[in-house]
């Protein structure tokens, strides 16, 4: 074999000094600068997107909920209660479990012992909404209920806003008012500044959460 073929064939082997090379020190170094940069800007988008969405999940099934209660009340032509119940009464803790019940009785109470010969003291169970896994805040104007009249209209008559405030960031926080009517609507953030506001200048909603 020629020398000329040898050097055609395994040019690396003639030219040391043009084989690849690794990363050097200071390669590795900005690297990982320009990660821990891009890091820092990336987390906390991520983290107020996360909450962004667990608020909005929370908000609609609520919604959700506070609707189906109202349509079963027109159309069962029956009084029906949204609460959080413990043993069967009506309470404030609104962040616990959630729940809306025809109130056979009117009696503002829970009841269902399963009883079926006494059809008056078992109410009906129309839907429920999980407690929040996450520690948030839900307030309704101090109120341990919600009723709502075979018309649809709340009963008493006073309109009301749910206010749901997540721990992490108040400025996160989301409404649903209820008007006397019964009907809701879910707040918005109008002047893009990142809080939902009420209608009609009513403000913030993270106003209303808790310090």
């Amino acid at each position: 074999m020629s020398p000329s073929s040898i050097k055609s064939n395994y040019p690396q082997m003639m030219n040391p000094n043009k084989l690849s090379k690794g990363f050097t020190l200071i390669e590795v170094m900005i690297t990982i600068a320009v990660a821990a940069v891009i890091m820092t800007i990336a987390v906390p988008s991520l983290g107020e997107f996360v909450v962004k969405m667990r608020v909005d999940n929370e908000v609609s099934q609520l919604n959700r909920l506070v609707l189906s209660a109202r349509n079963n009340a027109i159309t069962q032509e029956q009084n029906v209660i949204v609460c959080p119940l413990e043993n069967g009464v009506c309470t404030a803790n609104w962040q616990n479990e959630i729940t809306a019940f025809i109130d056979e009785d009117n009696n503002g109470i829970y009841n269902n012992d399963g009883d079926m010969a006494n059809l008056i003291s078992n109410d009906t169970l129309i839907k429920v909404k999980a407690a929040s896994k996450a520690g948030d805040n839900i307030i309704y104007a101090g109120q341990v209920r919600i009723g709502f009249a075979p018309t649809g209209i709340l009963s008493p008559a006073i309109a009301g806003n749910f206010i749901y405030c997540p721990r992490s960031d108040s400025n996160l926080a989301r409404a649903i008012a209820l008007s006397i009517s019964g009907r809701t609507y879910l707040t918005g953030d109008a002047d893009n500044d990142g809080k939902d506001e009420f209608r009609n200048n009513g403000g913030d909603v993270s106003d209303d959460c808790p310090p």
